[in-house]
């Protein structure tokens, strides 16, 4: 049975309708204290990839969200980005807040321009909603078809919900389960407006590079111009562990198949993880995967600062 047609619940932005319900996992917290990193970012790096998690007090978790979570707040948000010299940031809106971006938009509105934001959205928004959104610094939505998410369900209320934003000149953010990539390219293709795919499409170390759904993601990458990747979830993708160096070869065969088109970020703090990382780790397997710095300049500063419009 195909990943497209045999899931059921409703395609959101994040926000996720399964059709029975299931024991909630809590998921565990970040490593709260982050390594000062060997490796300098240069100025002006992304985090292209990273979430804020309430504090629920303020910023209530979504009655419907696929699992539990510690407060992860701003202050903690910052204080992680300082230690490890990220200066911009796109803070993607995490299922647990539902359709409710407010955790988002006012972390932006607070950062003087270095935050751009990725939204949780839904058919059911107004065009007053969605350009209340695109004012307060939101640039992209997000579609998770996992099934711990929700799945994949109502694929004709995506394509009304991408060619709605695609209007706003936004991107769509896609996450999937490993080794779907080929069935969801003609989708792709397709579509309006850039899409980026998370955590370099849930490739899985262990089946090797020549693994039919890392080369198909490869392919995509390398024909479709509209196709960006993220160079995260590192430690998602490794069958050894840390330090996760097996995931590398991956990274660096996606940086040199279309190094115009790749971005990186630390996917903090790391929801849904086996073994939690260290940040400051993180950064130090960048020049493992790009050791040229203009390559580093473009992975971290340039190709961020042209897909997400920072000045």
């Amino acid at each position: 049975m195909h990943l497209l047609t045999g899931l059921a619940g409703t395609v959101l932005a994040g926000e996720v309708r399964a059709e029975e319900p299931k024991a909630m996992p809590t998921i565990t917290p970040p490593d709260p204290n982050p390594k000062t990193p060997s490796f300098k970012l240069p100025p002006k790096s992304c985090d292209s990839h990273t979430h804020i998690f309430g504090p629920a007090s303020r910023y209530p978790f979504s009655e419907k969200r696929p699992y539990n979570t510690a407060d992860a707040p701003l202050e903690m948000f910052r204080s992680v980005h300082e230690k490890i010299g990220v200066e911009r940031c796109v803070i993607v809106n995490a299922t647990v807040h539902g359709t409710d971006n407010r955790v988002v938009t006012d972390a932006i509105a607070g950062s003087e321009g270095a935050y751009k934001g990725i939204a949780n959205v839904n058919d059911e928004m107004t065009e007053k909603e969605l350009g209340a959104l695109d004012k307060a610094g939101i640039c992209g939505c997000r579609f998770a078809f996992l099934k711990r998410l929700g799945g994949v369900g109502d694929m004709n209320k995506f394509q009304r919900i991408v060619h709605r934003v695609a209007e706003l000149g936004w991107h769509i953010d896609v996450y999937f389960e490993p080794g779907t990539i080929a069935e969801f390219a003609p989708i792709l293709t397709a579509l309006p407006t850039p899409y980026v795919i998370d955590h370099m499409g849930t490739v899985q170390t262990g089946k090797g590079l020549d693994d039919p759904g890392f080369t198909s993601l490869l392919d995509l990458q390398k024909k479709d111009e509209k196709c960006w990747v993220k160079i995260t979830g590192l430690e998602r993708a490794s069958s050894t562990g840390k330090p996760f160096q097996d995931a590398v070869p991956f990274a660096k065969a996606l940086i040199d198949n279309a190094p115009n088109r790749v971005l990186w970020g630390t996917d903090w703090p790391h929801p849904n993880v086996k073994v939690m990382p260290n940040d400051g780790e993180i950064v130090d397997l960048i020049p493992l995967f790009a050791p040229d710095a203009k390559v580093q300049q473009k992975l971290l500063v340039d190709n961020p600062a042209r897909l997400f419009k920072f000045t």
